[in-house]
C-alpha cells in the first residue's frame, strides 16, 4: 500500500508530494466550476463544450514532440514553477471578468488553451522529474503515493467545489485554484535537492534527431506502443462519454449542480478504493492481467444510460462513477511506472512527451466527436458509443506483449 517504503523519509519527495497534493485538491475546484460556468452560467450548446474540452489538450498532438525535446535539454523543476505561475494568471482571469461582467464563451476557450498548453510543459516535466528526484526502485511507490492525493482529491474536492459555488458562484470558485497553483509553485521552489544539467549528446544537438530518437523509444518498444494505443483508445472513448455526460446530468436529468458534485465525490470513492487495492490486485493476479481488469472497468460506466429523471438518478450515476473509477489508479499506477522504469533518465522527457502525445492527442478528437454527436444523434447514443470505445481498449492489452508480465521488470541501466 502507498503508506509503505522508502519515500516517507524521503524529504525532498514529500515537499514535492506536499505541492502536488495542494494542487490536486484545487484543481478538483475549478475542473468542476468551470464546466458549470460554461453549462448553466453561459449556456454553451453541446459542440461548444466539446470545442472548450478540445482546446484545453490540443496542444498534446500538435506540440507534445517538440517540447519533450526541450524538457531533455533543460532542467525540469524550473519550467513547472514558470507553468503554475502562468496558470495562476489564467485561471485568475475567470472570477475577474465576472465580476466585471465581461466573461464570455471565447474567454473560456482562451483560458482552456492556455491551461492546455501549460499543462503539456508541466506533464512533461513532471513525470520525468520523478525519476531525477527519487530512485528508480522508489518510483513505484512515488507514483502510488501521488495518486492517493489524486484520490483524496477527488473524493474531497467535488463537495468543496459545490459548497464554495452555492456560497460565492461557479466563476467565483475558480480563485480557489488560483490560489491552490500559487502554493504549487512555492512548494516545488522549497524543494533543494539540485537537479542535474541534462548531458550534451556526442556530436552535440540536433533537435530532429533528438526528436526521432524519443519517437523511436515509443514506436520500437513493443510494450510502450501497446500501452500508448490502450490509453489512447481508453481516452478518445471516455471524453466523447465525458461531453455528453455532464449534458445528460444538468439538462436531461435535472440535477443541480450541488448534485453532480455528490456524484463525482462518490465516483472518487472509487478511485481511492482502487488506490487501496493496488497493490493486491497486482500481485494476485500479476502486472498485466491487474493492468488487463482495470481498464476493462470502463465498461462500468454504462450504467449511467440506466438513470432516468427523479430520485433513483443521482444513486445510479453515483455506482457508475464508482465502480467505472476504481480501476483508474490501478491503471495508472502499473502503466505509468512501467514506462518510467524501462526508459532512461536521459530519454524520460521524449518518451513521456511521445506518449503523451499519442495518448492525449485522443482527447480532443474525443471532445469534438462527442460534441458533435450530442448535436447530430444525441446525448445518450454518445454515452453509450463513448463507453464501448473505452471499454474495447483493452484488447490492447490482452493481445499484447503488456498481459504477458507476472511482475514488474528491473529498471533499465542508464
Amino acid at each position: 500500500m502507498a503508506q509503505k517504503g522508502n519515500l516517507w523519509h524521503h524529504r525532498e519527495f514529500l515537499k514535492f508530494w506536499f505541492g502536488d497534493t495542494i494542487t490536486q485538491f484545487t484543481g478538483q475546484i475549478s475542473g468542476l466550476a468551470l464546466g458549470v460556468v460554461a453549462v448553466l452560467t453561459l449556456k454553451v450548446n453541446g459542440f461548444q463544450l466539446g470545442v472548450i474540452s478540445a482546446l484545453g489538450f490540443i496542444a498534446f498532438p500538435t506540440m507534445g514532440l517538440f517540447v519533450g525535446v526541450w524538457m531533455d535539454r533543460m532542467k525540469r523543476k524550473p519550467v513547472m514553477v514558470v507553468v503554475n505561475l502562468i496558470q495562476v494568471a489564467a485561471l485568475a482571469s475567470v472570477p475577474a471578468a465576472f465580476a466585471l461582467g465581461s466573461l464570455t464563451v471565447y474567454q473560456l476557450y482562451a483560458v482552456a488553451l492556455v491551461m492546455g498548453t501549460t499543462t503539456l510543459f508541466y506533464d512533461v516535466a513532471y513525470q520525468s522529474y520523478l525519476t531525477s528526484l527519487v530512485e528508480k526502485e522508489d518510483v513505484v511507490e512515488g507514483n502510488q503515493k501521488l495518486q492517493t492525493s489524486a484520490s483524496a482529491s477527488g473524493v474531497i474536492g467535488p463537495s468543496i467545489a459545490s459548497a464554495l459555488m452555492a456560497v460565492v458562484g461557479a466563476a467565483m470558485a475558480v480563485v480557489a485554484d488560483a490560489v491552490g497553483t500559487l502554493a504549487g509553485a512555492f512548494a516545488l521552489l522549497w524543494i533543494r535537492k539540485p537537479e542535474a544539467q541534462p548531458a550534451v549528446p556526442e556530436g552535440g544537438r540536433d533537435f530532429f534527431k533528438e526528436m526521432k530518437e524519443g519517437i523511436s523509444v515509443v514506436t520500437g518498444n513493443s510494450v510502450l506502443w501497446t500501452q500508448a494505443g490502450c490509453t489512447g483508445t481508453w481516452n478518445l472513448g471516455n471524453n466523447m462519454f465525458g461531453v455528453a455526460v455532464l449534458l445528460l446530468a444538468l439538462r436531461v436529468l435535472d440535477i443541480s449542480k450541488s448534485e453532480i458534485g455528490i456524484v463525482f465525490t462518490i465516483g472518487a470513492l472509487g478511485f481511492l478504493a482502487g488506490v487501496l487495492v493496488h497493490e493486491r490486485v497486482t500481485r494476485v493476479l500479476g502486472f498485466g492481467r491487474s493492468i488487463a481488469l482495470s481498464t476493462a472497468s470502463a465498461f462500468a460506466f454504462l450504467i449511467v444510460l440506466l438513470a432516468h429523471e427523479g430520485s433513483f438518478a443521482i444513486p445510479v450515476l453515483s455506482v457508475a462513477y464508482f465502480l467505472g473509477s476504481i480501476g483508474v489508479p490501478i491503471y495508472n499506477i502499473n502503466q505509468v511506472s512501467l514506462r518510467q522504469i524501462i526508459t532512461p533518465n536521459r530519454l524520460q522527457g521524449r518518451m513521456n512527451a511521445t506518449m503523451r502525445t499519442i495518448v492525449w492527442g485522443t482527447i480532443p478528437a474525443g471532445s469534438l466527436i462527442g460534441g458533435v454527436m450530442v448535436v447530430t444523434v444525441g446525448i445518450e447514443p454518445t454515452v453509450l458509443v463513448g463507453c464501448l470505445i473505452s471499454g474495447v481498449s483493452v484488447l490492447w492489452i490482452l493481445l499484447g506483449p503488456i498481459i504477458k508480465l507476472k511482475k514488474q521488470p528491473e529498471p533499465v541501466k542508464e
